[in-house]
């Protein structure tokens, strides 16, 4: 299975690269900013494992970048069985009215807009070849939000409505979408 997961530098996303490495039937496509982190990741990968890993530097806010970074996807790796769609942060806990755009606007673009962008590009070789899973990484604060969090919680708010409405769309090409909500 080629599997493609976003934001695979630290957190959640290393962890689920790391653990996937250990299966002898996958190889894996890891996405992040940080070019010296992924690098990091995927090294150990492959001093610890036989499973073929490759590293895409880009940001997920930016389509174009994003695009340009699916297309560059060696023919090896292809077709995307399996994404994971972990990119996202949390900037602060600033209640509404002391907020900073410039955070909410990076949390919005990231957890949402990356999810639908990579998503975009990936799901019509899913939905052609009539086979493939899309897993979202919500959060618990996808269900409860607390105080502090508004904007970070309404961005895993709206991974989980994506998340619902992606099942409906895709369900009729036997596609599965599937959120994780830590």
């Amino acid at each position: 299975k080629n599997i493609l997961i976003t934001g695979a530098s630290a957190g959640f996303g290393k962890a689920i690269a790391e653990r996937l490495a250990k299966h002898s039937n996958v190889q894996l496509i890891l996405t992040a900013r940080s070019e010296d982190k992924l690098k990091k990741v995927c090294q150990q990968i492959n001093s610890e494992t036989n499973t073929p890993v490759i590293p895409l530097i880009f940001d997920i806010r930016d389509f174009e970048a994003t695009a340009a970074a699916v297309r560059s996807i060696p023919a090896e790796f292809q077709p995307i069985d399996i994404l994971i769609n972990n990119a996202g942060l949390a900037l602060e806990t600033k209640f509404v009215h002391e907020g900073d755009l410039k955070d909410w606007e990076q949390m919005i673009d990231t957890n949402i807009k990356g999810l639908l962008y990579i998503t975009r590009l990936i799901s019509p070789q899913m939905v052609e070849r009539r086979e493939g899973q899309i897993i979202n990484i919500g959060s618990i604060s996808s269900h409860d939000v607390y105080p502090g969090g508004n904007v970070y919680c309404a961005t895993k708010h709206a991974v989980w409505a994506l998340t619902k409405g992606m099942r409906m769309d895709l369900l009729p090409f036997d596609v599965k979408v599937t959120q994780i909500s830590p």
